[in-house]
């Protein structure tokens, strides 16, 4: 029970579930002969441990703390950044690594099943669509279960390279204790000057800087993944938005492409979204109540 209200804890206020506009919402995507599925943060402050979205009104992660994330630029020319990005990110693991999927994913998963069901883009970095068991997903930002060599095409589990960060900082994780908050990318909140000495293993074939395998703030999402995922929207007759707010482009791009193509567009995010004037249906409600119903 304590484990379910740590993930309850970063689930916005929805709004009361009518059944008549349920059944509505259900009824609609029912029509829908090809959906393509468009995943944010908010599908999975369900799981646990507790992952916070991260503009949720009062329980997202940019309504109660100052969170600045690293950006990619910063990343890759500052020694200290790099230490600060790792210091953090080593000390969050082993609460982000072991993040389970919740019922949103399984269902997503099982939908595979279904010759509707055409595709899935995740904007989310946890991995979790993987875990449980879906096959048909881009991960348009990445995986942070993945850990890859800038330079050369050399990568590994994020699991692995813990152990290395261990070996490089031993006794680090002993006099630093990371604070309950986790955001949804694995980052966590240290003191300025925590990192000041942390090591950072190079890549093993040509002496590199490694990198989480994800896109970070200010870099730009490959052009190959982002056309596959319009020629699916393409290929689609439907979208389905769940769990985010569609405020960055990465991932409203293609809700606005399938709006220019009149193509049927459902939303169901706790709070407003970008796209709500592009919406055929919206629902405020929580994402496990309507995937239950579908």
């Amino acid at each position: 029970m304590a484990r379910y209200g740590m993930a309850q804890k970063y689930v916005p206020k929805a709004a009361e579930v009518c059944e008549k506009s349920l059944k509505e919402f259900i009824s609609a995507i029912g029509n829908i002969d090809k959906l393509v599925v468009l995943t944010g943060a908010g599908i999975s402050t369900e799981s646990v441990p507790g992952i916070p979205d991260y503009r949720s009104k009062d329980v997202g992660l940019y309504a109660r703390i100052a969170h600045k994330p690293i950006y990619h630029q910063d990343y890759m020319r500052s020694n200290r950044c790099r230490q600060r990005y790792w210091s953090r990110n080593f000390l969050a693991w082993p609460r982000f690594g072991q993040a389970a999927p919740n019922i949103n994913h399984y269902s997503l998963a099982k939908w595979e099943a279904s010759d509707r069901f055409h595709w899935l883009i995740t904007q989310n970095v946890d991995g979790l669509h993987h875990k449980a068991g879906s096959n048909m997903v881009t991960e348009l930002h990445g995986n942070a279960l993945h850990v890859h060599c800038t330079t050369c095409d050399y990568t590994e589990s994020r699991h692995d390279y813990q152990e290395k960060l261990d070996k490089a900082n031993p006794g680090f994780k002993d006099t630093y204790v990371a604070p309950g908050e986790i955001a949804p990318d694995g980052d966590i909140i240290l003191p300025l000057g925590t990192e000041k000495g942390f090591k950072i293993p190079e890549c093993p074939c040509c002496g590199g800087l490694m990198k989480t395998a994800v896109t970070f703030f200010g870099d730009n999402v490959k052009m190959d993944k982002v056309n596959f995922c319009y020629e699916k929207v393409d290929q689609a007759d439907g979208l389905l938005a769940l769990g985010t707010s569609l405020a960055v482009l990465s991932g409203f791009r293609f809700i606005h492409h399938a709006h220019l193509q009149k193509k049927p567009i459902f939303i169901v995010n706790i709070g407003p979204t970008r796209a709500d004037h592009m919406a055929t249906l919206k629902l405020d409600y929580k994402i496990s109540d309507v995937l239950s119903e579908l």
